[in-house]
């Protein structure tokens, strides 16, 4: 009788530079190992393929050009020149030091030259810089900067208000503490009136219940 033994198992290569998804739950055993866990014991045994399936939702920003999500704008708007503002985007994100959560809320808000765009792409542009690892002053810059260059408006605002997992949940332990950054550009920088009016409007409250 020929035995024949089992060549050794080898992952896949990577073909785009990126770990393979093989490689990737084959670390979060290395993770649930240092954690002092048993990655074979029957609880755990699909938590690697969870957490990687899990990675793609929550890091899928990466695969998204906000760019091309602004190219498409309306220029029939009747001459409406006021603010434009979509308030209390629930922005799920994820810090870069920790990678822990990030929940919170942002408020878009710019000043039309001569064209809108439709507001689900406002909310698609928070969303696609926020699935990606990051530290809030920089993702408050990216979204303002690139609705700035793209719809080219009068005036830009963003303004978020951040709940960090990595001082609510470890290091000082302080839950419900809230960062708040802005960024202001053209109108909303330079004007203290539209940037008055513009606070006005995000913090009216609303007429009805506020989905959080």
């Amino acid at each position: 009788m020929n035995i024949v033994t089992p060549a050794p198992h080898r992952l896949a290569e990577p073909t785009d530079g990126r770990p393979t998804r093989e490689q990737a739950e084959e670390a979060v055993r290395t993770l649930l190992r240092w954690a002092g866990d048993d990655p074979s014991r029957e609880g755990l045994l699909d938590t690697p393929a969870r957490v990687v399936r899990s990675y793609d939702e929550f890091f899928a920003g990466y695969s998204v050009d906000p760019v091309r999500l602004l190219e498409t704008t309306f220029e029939e708007v009747e001459g409406y020149d006021e603010i434009v503002l979509l308030r209390d985007i629930r922005l799920e994100s994820h810090c870069e030091h920790h990678m822990v959560p990030i929940i919170g809320r942002a408020h878009v808000a710019y000043l039309p030259q001569s064209r809108v765009v439709g507001i689900s792409k406002l909310a698609r542009v928070v969303e696609a810089y926020a699935k990606r690892l990051q530290i809030q002053e920089k993702l408050t810059a990216q979204i303002a900067n690139t609705i700035n260059e793209v719809l080219q408006p009068r005036g830009t605002a963003v303004i978020i208000e951040g709940n960090h997992q990595c001082m609510s949940t470890r290091g000082v332990h302080k839950p419900g503490a809230l960062l708040v950054t802005s960024r202001m550009l053209g109108a909303f920088r330079d004007n203290p009136d539209t940037r008055r009016e513009l606070l006005s409007m995000v913090n009216k409250p609303m007429s009805g219940p506020r989905e959080d």
